[in-house]
């Protein structure tokens, strides 16, 4: 596969108190965050009339989301095409967590990384994304 990760899709912390942490970025660094977190929003290098967005977001410390490890951060990465991708990655040993996951905003994926990271990995459709992220989460905004 010669395109494999496109960019960063998301980051995903956790805190014992995500509301109080939420605030706290958004107080001394400026993130505004909703209901389903925050979107930085950016245009596509091959096609600067196309916006890409990368979704940040608080969840609870007892979040099954992330498991099955146990740190406190995830990345999500943009690629391409997510079902050969894992397939690839499943021929390579990498061990992929669960099924894969499609809808509307974009089919999901997940794999661990050598030092127990799980990561999440996002094959993008980004014009319904977009109707997500502005309408939804960010009339949300505090």
């Amino acid at each position: 596969m010669k395109n494999r990760v496109k960019g960063i899709g998301g980051v995903f912390l956790k805190a014992d108190d995500p509301k109080a942490t939420s605030e706290w970025y958004k107080k001394h660094l400026g993130i505004k965050s909703g209901q389903w977190g925050g979107t930085f929003q950016w245009k596509k290098s091959n096609n600067p009339s196309q916006n890409g967005y990368t979704a940040w977001s608080i969840f609870k410390s007892d979040t099954e989301y992330t498991n099955p490890s146990t740190k406190d951060a995830m990345i999500n990465y943009r690629v391409e095409d997510l079902e050969s991708l894992l397939k690839t990655l499943k021929e390579e040993g990498v061990e992929v967590i669960g099924e894969m996951e499609s809808f509307e905003y974009g089919k999901f994926g997940w794999i661990m990384d050598p030092n127990g990271y799980k990561i999440e990995l996002w094959e993008p459709n980004d014009e319904e994304y977009e109707k997500l992220s502005t309408d939804d989460a960010l009339n949300q905004m505090n």
